[in-house]
């Protein structure tokens, strides 16, 4: 169980780079590595790690790099990842598997495949999705300590 009580709260804000292949991940790692060293159950440490490093790829890859936040108060997790890219034309076809508008260049490095807005929402209790062609994109993505009757 974690060491926090229920009013405990603290926010961890990481500057995104775009185009950093090498720095990618980073930001995921250290949230994960953050909430397991306060015990938060494993589980719950995946998903996050999982939101964030989709959320963070999409920043690299797509958004012109951007800012990630984690929030850790009362009986959630809020990760809040905004960029100011090109924003996304067609939110329902983005959060299709497979669809993806990353460049020939990123696809042949491995990365691009169209999976990060669905893993994000596989892995949310809660996904909102704010965006406007040409100023950006900003996901709000909240996953709960506390099974609330989620499938894993």
């Amino acid at each position: 169980m974690s060491s926090l009580n229920s009013r405990d709260s603290f926010v961890i804000e990481r500057e995104v780079k775009p185009l950093d292949f090498l720095s990618a991940g980073e930001t995921a790692s250290d949230f994960k590595e953050t909430l397991k060293s306060l015990g938060i159950p494993a589980d719950i440490c995946r998903k996050t790690s999982i939101v964030a490093y989709e959320a963070e790829m999409n920043a690299v890859i797509h958004g012109g790099g951007g800012i990630i936040a984690m929030e850790l108060e009362g009986d959630r997790i809020t990760i809040v990842a905004k960029d100011q890219g090109p924003g996304i034309e067609n939110v329902s076809l983005a959060m299709q598997e497979g669809y993806s508008t990353a460049p020939d260049f990123v696809r042949e490095m491995g990365f691009g495949a169209g999976m990060g807005l669905p893993n994000i929402k596989k892995y949310s209790d809660e996904l909102d999705i704010e965006t406007k062609p040409g100023e950006g994109t900003t996901l709000r993505i909240v996953i709960f300590l506390k099974d609330e009757g989620g499938v894993e």
